[in-house]
């Protein structure tokens, strides 16, 4: 039934509140990048990390013309086992444009043919580069860079296990920013010696839209809190219907897609037994569907996947 269900029962325009939202980047973010130019001198390649589900929304234009301009550099788009697989030679194409070396990846699966190229591809970038003041030094050096919670530690983490067998080196977590800390230097391989320098996610302040933000945070690059998750599971609702994404419906045990949030929430806090309890104007106790909760258990279930393979920017490839 969801299926048949026409587009123009749908907004077709998403009613924000406020530009401010966009307003969000922790100022030690600005610092990070200046601290990164100064350490270029002993980076032989960038690699830059980026979500797959946002592959245009969101990259730092300073990048390319500041860290990432002057380096070998390879794009890693990762959680690609989260988007749908059709859209992956469209992505390929719009960044070519720009970027020679893009590579999808699944950090979390340690056979991921793309995890398998990043290290390969990085030591055939430098031996064919002009190391400048580097070519008489033995070890060689990678800077990880890209906005926060895309996956960097990960990416460092996965690579550290496969060629030297060990395990974390750098912390991994859902909250945007956990590596905060600039340019840690990590032993990636022995033979040859490969380190990785780690750097906390830069964000630029020049989002170009709230609806650009807005897709940033449903991909978790920002705390919740900071945009609130009802506005989020709100846009979210908004995008899975205007794009035919209507497995939501059948993951929730809705009878059909509902374009209203309120509505959708109600249904999630009653599924998941969340409610809340307060005192009434007559100092009775109420109890009520903690819509709060149920935002939360919705924006969850489509970051980990179970409300089907998505790719936030398909409207910014046609």
């Amino acid at each position: 039934m969801a299926s048949k269900v026409s587009p123009n029962t749908f907004r077709s325009v998403f009613k924000t509140i406020d530009k401010e939202l966009v307003r969000w980047f922790p100022g030690h973010m600005n610092k990070g990048l200046k601290q990164m130019q100064h350490k270029l001198r002993s980076v032989d390649c960038i690699i830059e990390v980026h979500d797959a589900r946002v592959p245009i929304s969101g990259r730092n234009a300073d990048f390319k013309y500041t860290v990432g301009g002057i380096k070998p550099h390879i794009l890693v788009l990762n959680k690609v086992d989260l988007i749908d697989k059709y859209y992956l030679h469209s992505i390929e194409n719009h960044l070519k444009q720009e970027y020679k070396h893009i590579i999808f990846t699944h950090c979390k699966n340690q056979q991921c043919p793309g995890l398998l190229q990043v290290f390969p591809l990085a030591q055939k970038l430098i031996k064919e580069s002009d190391r400048y003041n580097r070519s008489n030094e033995e070890d060689f050096n990678i800077m990880i860079i890209g906005i926060p919670n895309v996956g960097k530690s990960s990416l460092i983490n996965a690579l550290r296990s496969r060629y030297l067998g060990k395990g974390r080196a750098t912390s991994v977590g859902a909250v945007p920013g956990v590596t905060r800390s600039v340019l840690h230097k990590i032993k990636l391989c022995e033979k040859p010696l490969f380190y990785m320098l780690d750097t906390p996610g830069i964000l630029s302040p020049n989002i170009s839209s709230v609806e650009s933000g807005l897709k940033l945070a449903l991909c978790a690059t920002v705390e919740d809190h900071f945009v609130g998750e009802r506005i989020l599971s709100d846009y979210l609702l908004f995008w899975l219907n205007k794009h035919s994404h209507f497995d939501y419906v059948s993951h929730f045990n809705l009878t059909e897609p509902n374009d209203n949030i309120l509505d959708v929430l109600t249904h999630i806090a009653q599924l998941n037994k969340k409610t809340i309890k307060f005192k009434d104007h007559t100092n009775n106790y109420v109890i009520r569907p903690d819509l709060d909760q149920a935002a939360h258990i919705l924006l969850r279930a489509f970051r980990v996947g179970n409300l089907g393979r998505v790719m936030l920017d398909e409207d910014l490839l046609r």
